[in-house]
């Protein structure tokens, strides 16, 4: 919420989630999710999503790239000296590029986050 109020974002992406391996990992991972989506509501701030595969493909050209690949695209598409680090700030920037590359699509409306398809009442 500080954040939201501090920067004033017209909107924001985020990763659908996808995990396979550490269930532990991944139920942290998407309280934390789920704490920004909430609060973007609150905001008003439309919220996107994308699936790890649709971020790989906007930002290394194939939907199967490693995170490895997707690192080094993301440095080179934003002219960046060094790989960002750590992995989370490459992600986000990675998401980010995702974003803008798919904001100007009529399709974008497809992807904003509707809370609606979570209610489980």
């Amino acid at each position: 919420m500080e954040l939201l109020e501090q920067f004033k974002p017209e909107e924001m992406a985020v990763e659908e989630l996808f995990f396979s391996k550490n269930i532990t990992t991944g139920i942290a991972v998407a309280h934390g999710r789920g704490v920004i989506l909430l609060e973007a509501e609150r905001a008003g701030v439309p919220a996107f999503e994308y699936t790890p595969m649709q971020v790989k493909q906007a930002v290394a050209g194939y939907g199967g790239a490693d995170k490895k690949q997707v690192m080094l695209m993301t440095q080179r598409l934003l002219k960046m000296k060094e790989i960002p680090r750590p992995d989370d700030a490459a992600d986000a920037l990675a998401i980010a590029i995702c974003h803008g590359r798919s904001a100007t699509s009529l399709l974008n409306t497809e992807r904003r986050f509707d809370p609606r398809r979570y209610d489980t009442r």
